[in-house]
């Protein structure tokens, strides 16, 4: 999968920007304001950075060679996820649903009614 599709696809589901809030070559992925994914669009081999449950994380590094503890984030909490390897496409948008829904999961009941009020 390319860049232009995984930013495609973030951008598409509700409530979620795009910026540059660290400098100019990490493009983070904000729902209303929350991270959930991170990639440097400079650096290659492309890899994303998702929120993951901390006990899938896990798993999915044990079976996934691309899947590795989060660049520069917390390792508990984060995957970084090689998209330019052998990992299946359903698989890395499976993963980019996982860390969007596990940030909105996490979020204060008003904000939630306000992602829902979002068309």
């Amino acid at each position: 999968m390319d860049i232009e599709t995984i930013r495609t696809y973030c951008l598409s589901k509700k409530g979620v920007s795009e910026s540059f809030p660290f400098d100019q070559e990490v493009l983070t992925f904000k729902v209303l304001n929350k991270m959930f994914a991170l990639v440097n669009i400079n650096k290659r081999p492309w890899a994303l950075n998702l929120k993951c449950d901390p006990e899938k994380a896990i798993e999915y590094r044990e079976f996934y060679e691309e899947i590795k503890p989060g660049y520069h984030m917390s390792k508990k909490h984060w995957n970084t996820v090689n998209f330019e390897g052998r990992l299946e496409n359903k698989l890395l948008l499976h993963l980019i649903n996982h860390s969007y829904r596990l940030v909105v999961s996490k979020m204060p009941k008003k904000f939630k009614e306000q992602l829902k009020s979002i068309e």
